[in-house]
């Protein structure tokens, strides 16, 4: 037969040595491997034990591929007896890189857990020729379903949003994050419902220590949150999100425009009522974004509506006033002189809006502080959303904490550790 070529890899097994190796029909690599410990531990007295007792059946377990072939590593586990104990029990030698009664090594549970990473696990059974309990075991020995307090790093900043388990349905589940100094997410927990007694119980199990270190909590004008944050952490200040405040306000100005169009199209010749096309996402835009085209289609637009030309003033003036206002005191000084200019102007579709301001000011202008936002939970929210919809849906709640941890924290945690030393 020809020679192959053939190349050294190590096993980065510790405390092993390789026998030999088998490749079978279906190319599947069998390595065949001893333990070198001459020592345990004994299982009842603790002492540390060297009598020799035999072998333990074989067990074999599914290691890191190789050039794209199966690996499976053998190993029969040597037995110690105990001169210590009474009735000198045996005990079965535990190398580290494997639990007992676990189908695969460490390694290759760290590789599927990579594999999962923004994927499925019906994706991850085809690539890897495996069952989706296998999966769900190895998710479940290294995933928690809660977070491990004393595992989280310090954090200062605390977010709270809602999001639909299913499209359609009133089944909010409160996802709570962290924002850590270096700008990195945390997820805290994924709470069954939005109530305030959900949120206050689960605020009130954080660790006094932990509680005391926060300082902001970002959140939408949900009564419930804020309730709940005002009892149990009266020392935070609560910032109402920015982004949830301008969707409001320029809800209220897109519904002016709605029916300004239609006014306009009744009104005018077909010929200008022709340009009043395509202005709705240079209505929307930011002044600064528009590109020349979009900005004679909204020039054209504006000319034809004085009222909502100053409506969109007003709009882009509110939004300068939360992109530079620096301290809570000027930022409630600005928006009550804007809001006085809009009272004067007579423009009615700011209505709901000042409305709101009657009820939320004071938190809303908390962001002007330090400028915190609920933008690292809404981009989380968007992340959950694409992994719902990768899932086809994902609705207990244990295994969506899981999922979402992984997808955060999983490249940091499980990707490729430096070569151990191995024979």
């Amino acid at each position: 037969m020809p020679e192959h070529p053939t190349i050294a890899i190590p096993l980065d097994l510790p405390d092993v040595r390789v026998l030999r190796t088998t490749v079978t029909a279906n190319r599947e690599v069998i390595i065949a491997v001893e333990s070198t410990l001459t020592t345990t531990t004994c299982r009842r007295c603790g002492q540390t034990i060297d009598a020799t007792y035999g072998e333990d059946r074989p067990i074999r377990l599914r290691h890191l591929p190789i050039l794209g072939a199966a690996v499976y590593v053998e190993i029969r586990p040597k037995r110690f007896r105990c001169p210590f104990c009474d009735d000198h029990p045996t005990t079965t030698q535990r190398l580290s890189w494997y639990e007992p009664k676990a189908p695969h090594t460490h390694a290759y549970e760290r590789h599927l857990l990579l594999t999962l990473i923004n994927s499925t696990i019906a994706d991850v059974c085809q690539k890897e020729d495996t069952l989706a309990d296998a999966v769900l075991g190895v998710l479940d020995r290294w995933i928690a379903t809660a977070i491990d307090w004393a595992l989280v790093p310090p954090f200062a900043v605390l977010g709270m949003d809602e999001i639909a388990l299913k499209k359609g349905h009133r089944n909010d589940v409160v996802i709570v994050t962290a924002q850590r100094a270096n700008g990195e997410l945390q997820l805290l927990a994924v709470l069954p419902d939005r109530t305030t007694a959900t949120v206050r119980t689960w605020l009130a199990s954080i660790p006094s220590a932990v509680r005391r270190q926060i300082r902001t909590v970002c959140t939408d004008m949900w009564t419930a949150y804020v309730t709940a944050v005002q009892e149990v952490l009266p020392h935070v200040a609560i910032v109402i999100d920015r982004f949830h405040v301008a969707t409001h306000y320029r809800d209220d100005v897109d519904t002016f425009r709605k029916q300004e169009l239609v006014r306009l199209r009744k009104e005018l010749p077909k010929a200008q009522a022709d340009w009043l096309k395509h202005t709705l996402w240079p209505f929307r835009k930011r002044a600064a974004d528009l590109d020349p085209e979009e900005q004679d289609r909204l020039d054209r637009l504006l000319a034809l509506s004085p009222q909502l030309e100053q409506a969109y003033e007003f709009r882009e003036q509110l939004t300068a006033i939360f992109d530079t206002t620096r301290s809570k005191a000027a930022g409630l000084r600005r928006i009550s002189a804007w809001r006085q200019q809009v009272s004067a102007s007579g423009l009615t579709c700011f209505a709901p809006f000042l409305k709101l301001l009657d009820t939320w000011l004071d938190l809303i202008a908390n962001y002007f502080r330090h400028h915190q936002s609920s933008g690292f939970v809404e981009g989380l929210n968007n992340k959950i959303k694409v992994l719902k919809r990768r899932c086809f849906g994902l609705y207990n709640l244990r295994h969506l904490f899981q999922r979402i941890t992984l997808d955060l924290e999983g490249y940091r945690r499980f990707r490729p550790q430096p070569a151990l030393t191995a024979h």
